[in-house]
């Protein structure tokens, strides 16, 4: 795969998953100079975007193929807010794929790593038509591969049920 200088504001990969860093400017919050809260689904959707980005999963070759990601359901939870000038880190991290889904977790952490949001996520690979499609076997083994804390505490899905 050739590498897109790009990937250099992508943040990173991590034993975890994935970080990002961002910072919260003045378009991000709302009177009070707190962050609004539909701007962490924002910030959420750059850190899965980044985090597929750097396992070589990029919307535009999914949308060349007629297939997106689409976010199906989402749990969130708002502990603590972040303030104008905050940087944040937002992390993305595996929990499974199966058929036509990748399930994620991520969480938005301010100073001193406290967690400000969680949220657990399923995403649904769909076609042009709407309908659910099966993760090309590409995808899933880009997935499958990548740093989750599962695989590195306590080994993979498979060999858990093995």
């Amino acid at each position: 795969m050739e590498e897109d200088p790009g990937d250099a504001l992508a943040g990173r990969l991590t034993a975890g998953g994935h970080e990002l860093r961002q910072r919260v400017y003045f378009e991000d919050t709302d009177f009070t100079g707190l962050v609004y809260h539909a701007r962490y689904l924002h910030f959420m959707e750059r850190g899965r975007s980044d985090y597929l980005r750097l396992l070589g999963i990029r919307h535009l070759d999914l949308a060349a193929d007629g297939i997106a990601f689409v976010v199906r359901r989402m749990e969130i939870d708002f502990m603590r807010p972040a303030r104008i000038d905050d940087v944040l880190t937002i992390r993305t991290g595996p929990r499974g794929c199966s058929g036509a889904r990748l399930e994620l977790a991520q969480s938005v952490l301010g100073e001193g790593n406290r967690v400000l949001v969680s949220a657990r996520l399923v995403l649904a690979l769909i076609g042009a038509a709407g309908r659910p499609v099966r993760l090309p076997p590409a995808l899933r083994a880009a997935f499958t591969a990548a740093p989750s804390p599962d695989r590195a505490d306590a080994g993979s899905t498979a060999e858990r049920s093995a």
